[in-house]
């Protein structure tokens, strides 16, 4: 069983508006995004608690069981501008990682049968927690 996600109502409209673009031949990202936009509890922006990743937050996470962990800001892929510290919304991980908590952990498939466990640990920023509604 996945866990409980939230979503800022205006992530929720900017992914699903994202997803709608998306070719034919992205049938499998579109879903599975698509499947944690349905089972999302959708709050306003204002609403977010700190310890969520939203969209354009810094997020530090753990991939399990190999204890790796990597700091990213999960991004749209219209801003991935080739930095090493970005990671898209699209990208399997990315997709683990929105509406998540500080805590919480998911598992989540990576292409073909392979799956990967991911923990939040920290954010690190978060657009909604420091008043940037902008983003």
């Amino acid at each position: 069983m996945k866990p409980a996600i939230t979503l800022s109502s205006r992530d929720f409209e900017r992914i699903e508006k994202l997803l709608d673009s998306l070719p034919a031949s992205s049938a499998v990202t579109r879903d599975r995004l698509f499947e944690e936009l349905e089972r999302a509890d959708v709050v306003a922006p204002k609403e977010v608690p700190a310890t969520l990743v939203t969209m354009n937050s810094r997020v530090t996470f753990t991939v399990l069981p190999e204890g790796k962990t990597m700091t990213y800001t999960l991004v749209y892929p219209a801003d991935m501008d080739g930095s090493a510290d970005k990671i898209s919304i699209l990208a399997p991980v990315g997709s683990a990682l929105i509406g998540l908590s500080v805590g919480q952990e998911i598992d989540w498939s990576v292409g073909g049968d392979k799956s990967t466990r991911v923990r939040i640990d920290k954010v690190d920023y978060q657009p909604e927690e420091a008043g940037d509604f902008h983003l």
